[in-house]
């Protein structure tokens, strides 16, 4: 069976609409992108829906604690009762308490800051980072989205997949008709898993190189990827001091995969 065209998707997303629901869903997601807050009018300008239907949806996302109304009640924001719900989730839960200390650990011996990334709604999601203990750090931000098909973590992720059931697997993690953005990336991918491993200049960030490595699960997919945005220290040299790193990023990688999968 051939992947579904894009009329059929969303066709397919048409007859399960649920219009409150997607107003509810709606409000959070203008709510995620703003620190301060919105008033009520401006989270209708936003939307372009009437007030009624927000004001309602709004008091039930208050009484159930996801927003909460600030300066004054004038404001709504989001309270961490998201955030809460995803990390209770009992299998990343279980990964991230078992990456930190050992990231820690990486970021203490390396002078290098690394972070965990896991597949979710179509990107990357980063959900632990470690940084070294000195004056200054440099950081990705946790519960920040990475592009699958562009960033050092995403290409990684895609790499180490099985190539018979790949589609399947992205349309799993919320990505849809892939097969061309696939077949354009197919040699970079080649590359990565013939080596390993990822480690190739830094598409979004001048001087830095990314080194990625796959956590790999039970049948040697890739369910996670720590990655380190890798800068030159003056004091080291260049090349030996980036295999160590890679070495030690590599160790931590294969002690959180799964028995099969190291």
């Amino acid at each position: 069976m051939g992947e579904p065209t894009e009329e059929e998707a969303r066709d397919a997303a048409d007859r399960y609409r649920a219009p409150a629901l997607d107003k509810g869903l709606d409000i959070l997601e203008v709510l995620s992108l703003q620190g301060r807050g919105l008033t009520r009018t401006e989270i209708v300008k936003e939307l372009g829906l009437g007030p009624s239907q927000i004001y309602r949806m709004l008091e039930r996302l208050v009484a159930r604690g996801y927003v909460t109304r600030i300066e004054g009640g004038d404001r709504y924001a989001l309270t961490m009762k998201l955030y809460l719900l995803g990390t209770r989730f009992p299998p990343l839960r279980r990964l991230v308490a078992q990456a930190q200390p050992l990231m820690d650990d990486f970021a203490r011996a390396t002078r290098q800051s690394c972070h965990l990334v896991v597949p979710e709604q179509g990107v990357g999601i980063i959900v632990a980072q470690a940084s070294p203990t000195g004056h200054w750090e440099f950081r990705a931000r946790i519960g920040g989205q990475v592009d699958l098909f562009s960033t050092g973590s995403g290409l990684t992720l895609l790499a180490f997949q099985d190539p018979g059931r790949v589609l399947e697997t992205l349309g799993a993690w919320g990505v849809g008709a892939a097969g061309a953005r696939l077949a354009e990336v197919a040699p970079r991918l080649a590359a990565v898993r013939e080596r390993g491993a990822r480690v190739e200049p830094s598409g979004q960030l001048v001087g830095v190189t990314d080194l990625s490595v796959p956590v790999l699960g039970p049948g040697r997919e890739a369910i996670a990827v720590l990655t380190c945005a890798y800068i030159e220290h003056p004091d080291e040299e260049g090349g030996e001091s980036r295999d160590r790193a890679l070495s030690e990023l590599a160790r931590v990688a294969a002690g959180l995969s799964a028995p099969g999968g190291r």
